[in-house]
């Protein structure tokens, strides 16, 4: 089964986020056939909880992370993924010195997301593998497609105020739900909308 990482710094704010209302989204387009979703943090603050706030504004947007205990990335976690979705560029760095050969499969959000809207939609067949979207975005990259240097990183929240949060997880399921159909291709019918 594909496997997805999200990673942020601590791991108690944006990842966490992230990681639910991505579980959200594949859950919602293959049940329990969805990939696995998991998140650390580069200097993850291990066994903490996710931040008050961090809760409050995930579940405003309906995904529960009260249960969320933070990690510190280790190489095994990136090695194991398939994908490795970082919340800043600093993190992407961060893997590619750790794991050299993990740069293919790591990005930031806003940076896949926007270089599989690039990709010609005669591409996008149903039933594509994650491993090929990532391979088309990786290829991509490498010829210089959407790197936008100046707008790649969801924000870090801590130590703001809740209006932030909500502010960074509105951000986080907008650029979610276009990660998801760059790489899934459109919702299918009789799921859009359950939930939201």
């Amino acid at each position: 089964m594909a496997s997805i990482l999200v990673v942020c710094s601590g791991n108690i704010c944006r990842s966490p986020v992230a990681e639910g209302l991505l579980r959200r989204g594949v859950q919602r387009r293959f049940g329990i056939d969805a990939p696995g979703i998991t998140s650390a943090g580069t200097i993850g603050l291990e066994g903490s909880t996710a931040t008050p706030e961090s809760v409050q504004a995930a579940a405003e947007r309906g995904v529960d992370i009260s249960a969320h205990v933070a990690r510190r990335l280790t190489d095994p976690m990136i090695e194991g993924a398939d994908l490795v979705m970082c919340m800043a560029a600093e993190h992407r760095t961060a893997i590619a010195t750790r794991v050299p050969p993990a740069l293919d499969r790591t990005f930031t959000l806003k940076e896949l997301a926007r270089l599989l809207e690039d990709d010609a939609p005669a591409s996008r067949l149903p039933g594509d593998a994650l491993g090929t979207r990532i391979a088309v975005a990786a290829a991509a990259r490498r010829g210089g497609g959407s790197i936008n240097p100046y707008d790649e990183d969801i924000v870090d929240p801590l130590g703001m105020p809740l209006e932030t949060y909500r502010a960074i997880a509105w951000e986080l399921d907008e650029w979610i739900d276009r990660l998801l159909a760059g790489v899934f291709g459109p919702v299918p019918a009789g799921v859009a909308g359950e939930g939201s």
